[in-house]
C-alpha cells in the first residue's frame, strides 16, 4: 500500500513539472510571437509600394536621423548653387536668389543685398556673363546643434572670350525647422552664413 501511495506520489511531482515546463514552453512561445508580430508591424509601416512602368516595386522608408548628414549636405548643396549659380538676365538671378533666401535667414539676405549694392549683378548682365558653381565638399559637425558647416567649391565665370575660376570657401550653421514645404523640403535653415573665400584661381599656362 505505502509502495502504490509512493509511485502516486511520484508520478503526481512528475506531472507537476511537466506542467511547469509546459507552462515555460508556452510563455517562451507566446513571448517570441508577439516579438515577432511587433517586428512585422514595424517592417510593415516602413515599406511602401511604388507603381513604376506598371510594376509595383516594394521599397523601405528609413529614420531620418540615419540620413541627416546627406539631408543638410543636399540642403547646403541647393542653397549655394542657387546663390551662385546665375544666368546674365536680371529675371533668372531674382528667382534663383530667392530660392536661396527660402533656404537662409537674414545673413545670406544682407550677403545679397552687400552684392545688389556693390553692383555686382549688374556687372553680370551688363557683362553678359554666365556664373556656375560646383560644389566640391561639404564638412559638417555634427557634434553640436545647431550643426556648423564649412562649403568648398569652386566658381566659374563664364565670358564670350574667356573663362574665371575661383576658389569659394563659405561657413554657416543649419538648424532644424522640423516643418517641410515645397520651397524648403529639407525642413532646415542655414544660419550665420559668410563668405570666407571667394578668389580666382591662377590659370596654369
Amino acid at each position: 500500500m505505502f509502495k502504490q501511495l509512493k509511485n502516486i506520489d511520484t508520478v503526481a511531482r512528475l506531472q507537476r513539472l511537466f506542467n511547469i515546463v509546459l507552462m515555460l514552453v508556452t510563455a517562451v512561445v507566446l513571448c517570441f510571437g508577439i516579438y515577432k508580430s511587433y517586428d512585422f508591424a514595424d517592417k510593415a509601416q516602413n515599406k511602401v509600394h511604388i507603381l513604376y512602368n506598371g510594376k509595383v516595386l516594394a521599397a523601405f522608408t528609413s529614420d531620418r536621423k540615419t540620413n541627416l548628414p546627406v539631408e543638410l549636405r543636399d540642403h547646403i548643396k541647393t542653397f549655394h548653387e542657387d546663390f551662385f549659380t546665375l544666368a546674365p538676365d536680371d529675371g533668372q538671378i531674382d528667382t534663383s536668389i530667392r530660392k536661396a533666401l527660402y533656404l537662409s535667414d537674414n545673413s545670406a539676405k544682407r550677403v545679397y543685398d552687400n552684392l545688389k549694392e556693390a553692383n555686382y549683378f549688374n556687372n553680370l548682365i551688363s557683362g553678359n556673363i554666365n556664373q556656375q558653381i560646383t560644389v566640391d565638399s561639404i564638412r559638417l559637425d555634427m557634434n553640436a546643434y545647431p550643426w556648423a558647416f564649412t562649403c568648398f567649391a569652386t566658381e566659374k565665370l563664364i565670358r564670350a572670350t574667356s573663362t574665371v575660376t575661383r576658389r569659394l570657401v563659405t561657413t554657416g550653421k543649419v538648424s532644424d525647422l522640423k516643418t517641410e514645404t515645397d520651397r524648403n523640403p529639407h525642413g532646415f535653415l542655414i544660419q550665420a552664413w559668410e563668405i570666407l573665400e571667394n578668389n580666382d584661381i591662377p590659370q596654369s599656362k
